[in-house]
């Protein structure tokens, strides 16, 4: 797996044509190739050398190193995509096992906490990313690729292009959401991106630059939870209010872009406040006088 500087390597190039037939994004991709030379450089071989039993010995080296299984599952999967279609070993594949995660609840933040992120965050562009994020309920890589075309004043929409899954989805921005929109564009006025980089403006924010400010707006504006908070937990906030204010959780699963409503019934599970407002059926019984 060569550097992109250098001309790329013929059996790279197969795997990258090998995941995008198979519609992975190029996020995806990034990261199965990542996975591939992180395994390459630990066990010293050639990528076309690769078998199940380096994989195996690898994935046993990170989880000696304490590494959560999620990091683990990632890397194996890479692994098994690679040995399966691109090296073509896929009689042997299944010995490279992926581990069964244990499903956490995820942190949520209360509403007066999220306005305090957004408000700690560094200046103008983060105070408008994280308003955008929590507001639409975005994963961190939507909103680092927004563009200022995906945006319709007329109708108050916001179009995510190619989401995970390689789907595209509309979302709905509020009256007070599309006016931060604005103010952004009047101070910025972003050409083709809606958040660039810093190092110009033909591409966009990275994903770690957007989370290490909102990481920062975290620290300032103190907020401590049991879990660990990070971007992806404004999307869990976000969908978890709407779930409270008594949105229908198939609503916010096309919102989310779900393909399962299993993924966001999840939300289910953590809000205290649907609890509180569950009535007993025992509540709702006739009132009957006892005969003896």
């Amino acid at each position: 797996m060569s550097n992109d500087t250098q001309p790329i390597h013929p059996l790279r190039q197969r795997m990258i044509e090998d995941m995008t037939l198979r519609g992975l994004s190029p996020a995806s991709q990034k990261t199965y190739v990542r996975a591939v030379r992180a395994c390459c450089t630990h066990m010293n071989v050639r990528p076309g050398d690769i078998t199940v039993d380096h994989a195996r010995s690898f994935l046993l080296h990170l989880q000696s190193q304490g590494l959560g299984v999620g990091t683990i599952n990632a890397h194996a999967t890479a692994l098994r995509f690679f040995l399966r279609f691109t090296l073509g070993c896929s009689s042997d594949v299944e010995r490279v096992p992926v581990l069964r995660e244990q499903r956490r609840l995820p942190v949520v933040l209360t509403r007066e906490e999220v306005a305090r992120i957004i408000a700690a965050a560094p200046g103008l562009k983060y105070r408008t990313a994280l308003s955008i994020t929590y507001g639409a309920g975005l994963r961190a890589s939507e909103t680092a690729n927004l563009k200022v075309s995906d945006i319709d004043n007329k109708s108050m929409t916001l179009r995510i292009e190619q989401g995970k899954g390689r789907k595209d989805r509309k979302a709905k921005l509020s009256p007070h959401l599309i006016d931060v929109l604005r103010r952004w564009w009047q101070v910025a006025r972003p050409q083709v991106w809606l958040f660039p980089s810093r190092s110009g403006v033909m591409c966009p924010i990275s994903t770690r630059q957007l989370s290490r400010q909102f990481q920062h707006a975290v620290d300032a504006a103190e907020i401590r939870k049991d879990g660990r908070i990070t971007l992806h937990t404004l999307r869990h906030s976000f969908a978890t209010h709407l779930l409270e204010a008594g949105v229908d959780i198939r609503v916010i699963q096309v919102m989310l872009g779900h393909a399962k409503l299993e993924t966001t019934s999840i939300y289910t599970h953590v809000s205290p406040k649907l609890l509180q407002d569950v009535a007993s059926p025992f509540d709702s019984l006739p009132v009957i006088e006892p005969t003896d």
